[in-house]
Order: C-alpha cells, then structure tokens, then sequence
C-alpha cells in the first residue's frame, strides 16, 4: 500500500511540476462591426501543449483519477473520445509512464490519430461512435485498467471555484477592459464539464453573467434542454468533432445554462472558415459553432440597446482538420455549400444582418 501511496504522491508530483511549466492562454478579441457595443473575445485554448480545450479537463481527470485510489503503476488508462480528450490524456499519461488506448470513432481525422501515437497512445477505432463508452468499459475490465470516463467525470473532476480553471482565467484576463464582467460566456456541448465550470463559477462568485451553450446538429443536448428529457438518443453520432452527443451525458447540466442553440453543421462550418480567415490561421469546427452562439447573443443584446463583452471558446486549431472540415473535396461530398453561409456569417458579424432561421433557439 505504501508503494502505491509513494508512486501516486510522484505522480500528482509530475503532474503539477507540468503545470507550472505552462501559461495561461490567450484571449483574442474579435471586432464585429455589424454589432456596435458588443466586444467579442474568443478564450485561445489551441495554446495548450496538446492543442486543445481538453487539455485542461484531462489534467483534472487525472488528478481526480489519482487522489481517488484509481491509477496504478503499469496498468493502462482507456477513455472514450472523439480525439482531442484522447491527445491530452495521452500525453498525461506519457508524463506517468502509462499505457494509454483511446476508444475513437473510426471517423476521427487522420491528424487526430497521428498525434494520439505521437504521444505514445494506442487508438482503437470503433464503427459505431454511438458504443465507444461501453467499448471503453469492456477494454478496461479486460486490461485491469481504468477507464476515465470523462462524460461522466468531466463535472465533478473540474474544480470551478479556483485551480486557474477556464472561467476564473476569463475573469482574471477582462480585468483591464472596457467590460471586465462579461455578459455572456458561449461554450458548445462535449462532455458538458466546461459548461458546467462557467456556470457554477458565474453563480459562485455572484457574477451576473450568463451562460449560452451552442450545440451541433446531430446531438441531443438541446433537446433535452428544451424539453427536460433525459433519456434522449441518437444512432449516429456528432459531425463536429469534440461536440455533441447522441446521449445525454452525466456531466451535462442545464441547470447552469441560461440558453442553448442548435446550430446546423454547415453554417458551424462557414462560421470556422469565416473566423479563421479573419485570424489569419485555422481554428475547428466547434469554434466555429461557438461564433454562431457568441454572434446570436449579441444581435439580442443589440437589439435590447445593451452593451457589453461576450466571451466564447476557441476549443482548438484547424490543422486536425486538413483532411475534413479544410478539405473542399470532403466538404462537398457532405453536400455542403458553405460558400453563401460564410456570406451570411460575414454580414452578420459586419453588417448585424440576421442569421438563418433554421438556428433552434431555447431561453434566448
């Protein structure tokens, strides 16, 4: 008992020395001309060492993992992931010298796979993305591994009063502006864990801001919002990478959400195009879905005579997505015609036109 004792106190060692390494990350403002006194910043988490948003969730799923008994020396770590937990689980458990297995969909983009094997991680691709939690499951009974589970973890595991978590970061980092308490926080559905943070962390610290959540098309969280049912499903599962579900995970919690959208997969795709020519670099489609959210508060607030600052979530770059969201080819064999959508993004950003009425909208 006391090996493992020692071994898990060199762990939680090795984890934060990383930490301590690391930067926070950057928050880039966005001009929208079309909507005057709205400032837009998106919070840049492609800066992580990782690449990505889930670099911060899987720091907390291993330190929640360790002070709960449940990693051991030599035995692998499992989870269950579109690719981005995955690169960052896999990077921690590098750190630790663990065996790591990312259970993906066999849809996940090359680039992903590459890197979860850059860090020493091993991918098992699953055809139906609908079973890679009870895929997960079997892996870990089989292995005598542990499977994180960061659908059902990422809430609990985060520590939203403090820890440099993603909210508390945003405040600390608007101090200086023209709106240090911003009026709205737009993050899209993964796991649910960073809405869930944004939400109880505004409620915390008596913030009077809100919380938008941005879904993608084939996911069933703002169904469930709207309607309270749990026990929604889909059989296929989410065309953006890293967001939505086809069920409706532990870790999501509508009670800290003012509002939701749905947002239909090519117009988050225009709105990625949209936004990366405007930073001059590559963001993924979840960004993208985020600016549809971030640009729908802000024509309601314009509308409302309101002024105010409205963060929203880079979750990580576009270079994972060469082969897909990037590719024209891919795009069209989707049946997408993103041309007049990123029109339509670009006068709404620049000119407050409308966005398309096929947006769902719950609480807004």
């Amino acid at each position: 008992m006391q090996d493992i004792r020692s071994w898990t106190r060199e762990a939680l060692r090795i984890i934060e020395a990383d930490f301590q390494r690391s930067a926070d990350t950057h928050l880039i403002p966005l001009e929208l001309p079309g909507l005057p006194g709205i400032e837009l910043y998106f919070k840049d988490e492609s800066s992580h060492p990782t690449g990505s948003l889930k670099h911060r969730l899987a720091r907390s799923l291993f330190l929640y993992a360790l002070c709960n008994g449940r990693l051991k020396p030599g035995a692998p770590v499992i989870e269950a992931s579109s690719g981005s937990t995955a690169i960052s689980e896999a990077y921690f458990a590098r750190l630790l010298g663990l065996p790591f297995i990312a259970v993906v969909p066999a849809s996940t983009s090359r680039e992903k796979i590459a890197q979860i094997a850059f860090y020493g991680g091993r991918s098992h691709l699953v055809d139906d993305p609908t079973q890679i939690h009870a895929e997960s499951e079997r892996l870990a009974r089989e292995s005598g591994g542990h499977f994180m589970d960061q659908f059902t973890y990422a809430e609990r595991a985060t520590d939203w009063r403090a820890n440099n978590n993603i909210a508390e970061s945003i405040f600390q980092q608007l101090r200086h502006e023209h709106f240090p308490e911003p009026a709205w926080l737009v993050s899209s559905p993964g796991t649910g864990g960073t809405l869930a943070t944004l939400g109880r962390y505004v409620r915390y610290r008596q913030h009077r801001t809100r919380v938008f959540c941005a879904d993608a098309e084939r996911s069933v969280f703002f169904d469930a919002y709207r309607s309270g049912d749990r026990s929604l499903t889909l059989d296929c599962g989410s065309r953006i990478e890293g967001i939505g579900r086809p069920r409706v995970e532990a870790s999501f919690l509508p009670e800290v959400i003012d509002a939701m959208a749905k947002v239909p997969d090519a117009l988050s795709l225009a709105a990625m195009r949209y936004l990366a020519q405007r930073l001059g670099r590559r963001v993924g489609g979840s960004s993208g879905t985020n600016l549809v959210g971030a640009l729908l508060v802000g024509l309601r607030m314009v509308a409302a005579g309101e002024k105010g600052s409205v963060v929203a979530i880079l979750c990580d770059g576009g270079e994972r997505y060469a082969t897909t969201y990037y590719d024209d080819a891919w795009v069209q064999a989707q049946g997408y015609d993103l041309a007049p959508l990123i029109a339509t993004i670009t006068a709404c950003a620049e000119q407050g036109a409308a966005l398309p009425g096929s947006i769902q909208l719950a609480g807004l």
